[in-house]
């Protein structure tokens, strides 16, 4: 077991993602998954050390304990440790992996269109601010 914080990591630029980064904050009472914007240092080296393209950010992970979730598994993953209404997630589950992975991946790459752009970096919320990792 690690003594560092979950994180997630995923596009800061983008609508989608920053509503599921307003989700974490919002179920997860512990107050402890941190948030690396794939557009922050952080967030691009940890995009590299898993093999992925932190210019081209089609993915996101959730990291606990050394071990690194993507996509829709990482949603789940988020979902089943923080409980509560964040066990929706995993309904995600009973879809097929090909299946899901082929979805995820139609989504992340037509995200800016079906959702538009945002600034996850740019919400007030002082709480949400604070789990953001640069």
């Amino acid at each position: 077991m690690s003594d560092a914080p979950p994180i997630a990591v995923m596009d800061a630029t983008c609508a989608l993602c920053s509503w599921g980064a307003r989700f974490i904050h919002r179920i997860d009472k512990s107050g402890q998954i941190r948030i690396a914007p794939i557009q922050s240092e952080t967030g691009a080296d940890l995009m590299r050390q898993n093999g992925l393209d932190a210019l081209d950010p089609d993915s996101w992970l959730f990291i606990e304990d050394g071990r690194v979730w993507r996509d829709f598994d990482a949603l789940i993953r988020v979902g089943r440790r923080s409980g509560g209404w964040g066990r929706l997630c995993l309904v995600l589950r009973v879809i097929p992996r090909p299946v899901r992975d082929w979805l995820y991946a139609r989504i992340a790459r037509n995200r800016y269109a079906l959702f538009g752009r945002g600034d996850m970096c740019a919400l007030p919320d002082p709480n949400f601010r604070a789990r953001l990792l640069q």
